[in-house]
């Protein structure tokens, strides 16, 4: 269904399945990654440095020079980082004369991103959780924050729905309510005429693990602690990757909707979606993205984040783009609320 995933440290390669991530010694805009960062991605080697996923210069080939470094995981696989990237790139060339210039975008999920904000290899962290953004803010990593996009979490699922769940009168925490109470019996007992229950989670440190880990929790429901309960499969991958993985193995799983677009009609022909998340403000699945600004800025670099910060709040700038930027023919993400 997809590609593989090379992790390279020096001369050892590890595949996760999926898109990219390039972790090596030396490599074209590469970053140094702080020790430990990417232990979730099967790493534990320290001194070690990212390549950029994708580099966009706004078309203008002629140019080298990367003035900016994004980090982030869903937005950037479904495209939208890119969108901005080459939009932004147009504004400041047409608008402000600033001569031709890049933008990278390193793969990470909200942890590693804010990470890699903290110690100053990347200039703006596109991030999924308020907890973590505020704590970004308070210890001085971060100098800004604006409210970038608004994405949706789902809960998808095998067709066969072996856990019964009713999207007409069951809400996110019954649903997940069911998942345990099936899922422990099937563990003990398999069934015979049926896939197992069981949720995949990307046990990763990622927004949407830290949100699934929310909702068992509301719940009374700490899965992962001892004795761990065996209907939860920790799967600690990529957002395309783990859904990939859920759509094989007939496993329900935390996913959100720009992921679900940008994935394979294999992949989402496999699966059903249980819940979706609304642009209200008290729904559980609501998943606000939003754009943090890094406070260790290169002299020569740092306006170019800051008209950034300005620019993808700007109706006429990123949020613009937010309200054209499709896949498979649907607008992924909603503008930032007014």
């Amino acid at each position: 269904m997809s590609s593989q995933i090379n992790i390279k440290i020096g001369g050892m390669n590890i595949s996760l399945g999926g898109q990219e991530l390039v972790l090596k010694s030396t490599g074209s805009h590469s970053i140094n990654v702080p020790n430990g960062l990417y232990v979730g991605s099967g790493l534990s080697a320290t001194s070690s440095t990212l390549a950029a996923q994708e580099v966009y210069d706004g078309g203008f080939g002629e140019t080298t020079e990367v003035r900016l470094r994004i980090a982030n995981g869903g937005a950037g696989q479904s495209g939208l980082i890119g969108e901005w990237a080459n939009a932004f790139i147009q504004h400041m060339v047409f608008v402000h004369k600033v001569p031709p210039f890049k933008v990278a975008w390193y793969l990470g999920d909200t942890t590693q991103s804010l990470g890699l904000l903290a110690a100053g290899e990347v200039d703006i962290a596109v991030t999924y959780n308020e907890a973590a953004e505020k704590q970004s803010l308070a210890s001085g990593n971060a100098a800004q924050s604006v409210y970038g996009f608004r994405d949706h979490f789902m809960l998808v699922g095998p067709k066969t729905n072996p856990a019964g769940l009713n999207p007409q009168n069951d809400d996110i925490l019954a649903m997940f309510n069911k998942l345990v109470t099936v899922g422990n019996v099937d563990a003990v007992i398999p069934p015979a005429n049926r896939p197992p229950v069981r949720f995949l989670s990307r046990y990763d440190k990622s927004a949407t693990n830290i949100k699934e880990s929310q909702l068992f929790i509301t719940i009374g429901q700490v899965p992962w602690a001892l004795a761990y309960s065996n209907f939860y499969h920790q799967y600690p991958r990529f957002p395309l990757q783990a859904l990939h993985a859920s759509a094989v193995l007939e496993e329900y799983t935390l996913t959100d909707y720009g992921t679900w677009l940008s994935s394979s009609s294999d992949v989402t022909n496999a699966l059903v979606i249980y819940q979706k998340g609304t642009d209200d403000a008290d729904d559980l699945l609501l998943n606000p993205g939003h754009v943090l600004l890094g406070t260790h800025l290169a002299d020569e670099n740092a306006n170019i984040a800051r008209y950034f910060m300005q620019w993808v709040a700007d109706s006429d700038g990123g949020q613009k783009v937010i309200a054209n930027f499709k896949k498979s023919g649907q607008v992924l993400y909603s503008q930032a609320p007014l």
